[in-house]
C-alpha cells in the first residue's frame, strides 16, 4: 500500500511540475520589430517606433516574459524616441530592455510553440521587411492556430498581409482590422516614399478595414486578432492583448 501511495504521489507531483512548466512557457510574448534604417531614397533613417513597443511591453511585461525577433536578429534600429514621454523613457532606461532591443533574436530561434501571443510593433522601417518575411509569417499561423493572440500597431500589420492559416485563408480575411491609414500616411507626407499603401494592401488580403481620424487612439478586436491604427493606439493595444490573454485563461 505505501508503495502505491508512493507512486501515486509522484504522479501527482510530476502532473503538477508539467503544468507549472506548461503555464511557464505559455506566459512568453513575441515582440517582431523591423530590422530596416533606410527610409526609402531618402537619405533619413528609419526602423521600428520607439514607443510602439515600448508602451505595450510596459504594461506586458508586468506578467509576461518577452522576446523581440527581427527578420535578421541582432541590433534593430528605432526611431521616434520622445524624451518628454514618460513611459518611453522609463523603458529605455532599462538596461533589460535596451538589451532585448540590441540583441534580437532570428526567425531561426523561435519556436512558436513557446509563445501565447505575437506583436507586431510599426515603424516605417517594416514597409520593407515585414510582409513577405515566409518565416515569420509561418511563426505568426503557428501562434494564431494554436489558440494565441495576433496583435499589430500602425505599420505593424504589413506583417499580417501574407500569414496564411492551414486551411490556406489568409489570417485577416474576413476579419475586422485597422492600420496607419491612407491618410495619416498623406499627412506624414511619406506617401510617395513608401513601397506601397498598407491600408489598400490589408484591403487586397480581404479585411474589412475600421478607422477613426487621423492620430486617434483606435483599436479593434476579431478573433483574437488586436490592432492599432497608430502609435497613440499603443498603449491601449497592450491593454487589450493583456485582457484577450486573461480571457483565454
Amino acid at each position: 500500500m505505501k508503495l502505491i501511495k508512493y507512486i501515486i504521489a509522484a504522479l501527482v507531483a510530476f502532473s503538477g511540475l508539467a503544468a507549472s512548466a506548461k503555464d511557464t512557457t505559455m506566459k512568453k510574448i513575441l515582440f517582431v520589430v523591423t530590422s530596416h534604417s533606410e527610409l526609402g531614397n531618402t537619405g533619413k533613417k528609419t526602423g521600428f517606433y520607439f514607443s510602439e513597443v515600448a508602451h505595450p511591453y510596459y504594461v506586458l511585461s508586468r506578467d509576461y516574459e518577452i522576446d523581440v525577433v527581427s527578420p535578421k536578429g541582432g541590433e534593430a534600429p528605432y526611431e521616434g524616441l520622445d524624451q518628454q514621454d514618460a513611459i518611453s523613457m522609463s523603458m529605455y532606461n532599462q538596461p533589460a530592455f535596451r538589451s532585448k532591443i540590441a540583441n534580437t533574436l532570428t526567425p531561426a530561434q523561435v519556436n512558436p510553440d513557446d509563445y501565447c501571443a505575437i506583436y507586431y510593433a510599426g515603424g516605417h522601417g517594416v514597409m520593407w521587411d515585414f510582409a513577405d518575411n515566409t518565416a515569420l509569417a509561418a511563426i505568426c499561423a503557428r501562434i494564431y492556430e494554436k489558440g494565441g493572440v495576433v496583435a499589430a500597431v500602425c505599420h505593424g500589420p504589413a506583417g499580417l498581409i501574407n500569414v496564411t492559416l492551414s486551411n490556406g485563408r489568409k489570417l485577416v480575411d474576413g476579419k475586422h482590422l485597422v492600420s496607419f491609414t491612407n491618410r495619416e500616411e498623406d499627412i506624414n507626407g511619406t506617401s510617395p516614399v513608401v513601397p506601397y499603401m498598407l491600408e489598400d494592401a490589408l484591403l487586397d488580403a480581404g479585411c474589412t478595414f475600421e478607422l477613426q481620424k487621423p492620430w486617434s487612439d483606435f483599436t479593434v478586436e476579431d478573433q483574437r486578432l488586436i490592432t492599432g491604427q497608430n502609435p497613440m493606439s499603443a498603449l491601449t493595444l497592450g491593454y487589450r492583448i493583456a485582457a484577450a490573454l486573461s480571457e483565454i485563461k
